[in-house]
């Protein structure tokens, strides 16, 4: 397939914010991949190259970019480097200067997708002597066959810039719309934006299949081999593998009550720690991942050490929290302290004696070959004592009660709270483990107000002892694939190391993520979360969220949270309403 096709199909999103037509979209660009196209053309349709899974990064630098679009069209670099200043989108660069190439080029062939994928796919196995030339050319091979609309979304490819609307769940109905138009007569209405279906139960049958083999193997493209080859019935004989899971999710319980009114009585209560979320894997080896699918192995030696020492049996994936430990007093410590760590790519022996952390086992999904999806919790945490055997500060089963009782379960959380935890967790101790999905299986219980996860999308440069730092950051929440402003921040940020999240901290983390600058004003791709305590929610027509939080405080950095899992506009609305009652 040509990849001018691809660009097209690009454009057609990215002229749309409804999810409805964006499902057709994609659902109608499916139906034109053929098998040998299946990977490079769904990979590059999500703006990548690699799997979710897959630890390999494309690492490519904005100055090699523009180095390359110099070579390519012959435009000098200062006149690459202001337009980029001016537009902070070099795609939108390469489209401008591709549009006037000085260069003299002879295009021998058009570009395929297969061939845009297979140079960019080399980028992030390149290494040693002569690096950067080398990659350098093979970006510069690509942009220098393309035409300009190709120029502009190679370049947001390579700097994995490209959003364009298919996130997974848009994804996983315009698989089902692809395939299963005519079996279950599925008709979109651009006009209307609406589309129906002749069996709505089956449809959802459908939908939830497809889901749930997304959230076990994180992989479109063997669901659509999978249909193409055998239909919708095998991917119901999608089993757990070796490779990290979407986990379950858990909805909000207003309090205790709320608690077992949705999980029922007895239930399971655990701390619910504040920490990061780690699956940790073990086949052959070792593995861990976050939430997020990042595989951290290498930056926790001392984790895999605690699980092969103290953990039984051939094979099994563990649900866990990570927390910190002072090293000198033995106390709980916040995640804030503990978020460097993942990261730490270098002196990681001294980053370990520095922040020690211990592992709280709450879930247990395979063990010993035996999937576990489906047993009751119960039965999971019996498992979970049995193959854990218990080291102080280093690792252990979650602290766990089980009770009717509402005032036992009251004393569990001011305990839970005393000692620092976020809240605490209730489980409904008769049910399965369902990936990737709030299903009331088992809640969380935190103190009101509860503080939202929110994406920076702009930030100030500060003035005299700060005019080497942002010190105001400007927050936003999500509505599907977009992002709606909350207000700005600059309360909770400190400016001396080790007392939390620090300005020069979060300046440099920034940085490298501006699209532009007006002023002092910077515009920033969406990419760093931070927990935002507040005091409460208020009306404003000075947001495009309609909200603004009244006394804002950074909390936290949410290194552990995808952007997909920041705190969306239902949500803020849902706590401005529950807050509206309370007031009453």
């Amino acid at each position: 397939m040509d990849y001018i096709k691809l660009t097209e199909f690009y454009e057609s999103l990215e002229k749309t914010t409804k999810r409805l037509e964006k499902t057709f979209i994609i659902s109608e660009f499916i139906k034109q991949i053929t098998d040998s196209e299946l990977e490079p053309a769904l990979n590059l349709m999500q703006g990548r190259v690699f799997s979710r899974t897959e630890e390999k990064k494309i690492g490519v630098s904005t100055q090699l970019i523009q180095k390359a679009l110099n070579k390519s069209t012959g435009e000098s670099r200062e006149k690459i480097e202001k337009l980029w200043i001016k537009t902070g989108d070099l795609g939108l660069v390469a489209e401008q200067v591709s549009s006037s190439k000085t260069q003299t080029t002879l295009r021998s062939a058009k570009l395929t997708i297969e061939k845009v994928y297979t140079n960019i796919k080399k980028l992030a196995d390149l290494e040693g002597s002569g690096t950067v030339e080398n990659k350098m050319s093979l970006i510069a091979e690509l942009l220098t066959s393309a035409n300009p609309n190709e120029a502009k979304y190679i370049v947001r490819t390579i700097l994995e810039e490209l959003r364009v609307g298919a996130a997974s769940g848009t994804m996983r109905d315009a698989i089902l719309w692809a395939f299963f138009s005519k079996e279950l007569d599925i008709k979109y209405d651009d006009k209307s934006n609406d589309f129906q279906v002749e069996d709505r139960e089956k449809y959802n049958t459908y939908a939830e299949i497809i889901q749930h083999t997304y959230d076990l193997t994180n992989d479109f493209i063997e669901i659509i081999r999978k249909i193409k080859k055998h239909g919708i019935d095998v991917l119901k004989e999608t089993e757990l593998s070796d490779k990290p899971i979407n986990v379950m999710l858990y909805q909000k319980a207003q309090d205790i009550d709320d608690a077992f009114s949705i999980v029922g009585k007895p239930c399971a209560f655990e701390y619910k720690y504040d920490g990061f979320r780690l699956l940790i894997i073990k086949s052959k080896f070792i593995k861990l991942y976050t939430r997020r699918l990042e595989n951290v192995t290498n930056q926790f030696p001392d984790i895999v050490e605690f699980v092969s020492e103290n953990v039984n049996g051939e094979n099994y994936i563990l649900d866990a929290e990570v927390i910190g430990i002072d090293s000198k007093t033995g106390k709980w410590l916040p995640f804030q302290s503990i978020s460097q760590r993942i990261k730490r790519k270098y002196n990681i022996e001294e980053i370990v004696k520095k922040i020690p952390v211990m592992v709280n086992v709450f879930d247990i999904l395979k063990y010993n070959n035996k999937n576990l999806l489906n047993e009751p919790f119960k039965n999971r945490r019996e498992i979970i004592e049995k193959i854990i055997k218990p080291r102080k500060n280093k690792i252990q089963p979650a602290n766990q009660i089980v009770t009717d009782s509402k005032k036992t379960a009251e004393a569990f959380y001011a305990k839970a709270l005393r000692l620092g935890n976020e809240g605490i967790m209730a489980k409904n101790l008769n049910e399965i483990y369902k990936p990737g999905s709030r299903v009331g299986y088992g809640v969380k219980i935190k103190p009101i107000l509860e503080p939202l996860d929110l994406v920076i999308t702009k930030a100030v440069w500060g003035e005299g002892k700060r005019s080497n730092w942002f010190s105001s950051f400007t927050i936003a929440c999500r509505n599907g694939d977009n992002f709606l402003e909350m207000g700005k921040v600059g309360t909770g940020i400190k400016e001396l190391e080790g007392e939390g999240v620090t300005f020069e901290e979060l300046t440099n983390l920034l940085k490298p993520l501006i699209k532009k600058q007006q002023g002092k004003t910077v515009y920033l791709k969406p990419k760093i979360i931070v927990e935002v305590a507040y005091e409460e929610i208020q009306d404003s027509p000075t947001y495009t969220s309609g909200f603004a939080l009244r006394f804002p405080r950074v909390l936290r950095l949410r290194d552990d949270k995808p952007l997909s899992e920041i705190s969306d506009i239902r949500y803020v609305k849902h706590i401005y309403e529950k807050q509206r009652e309370r007031n009453k």
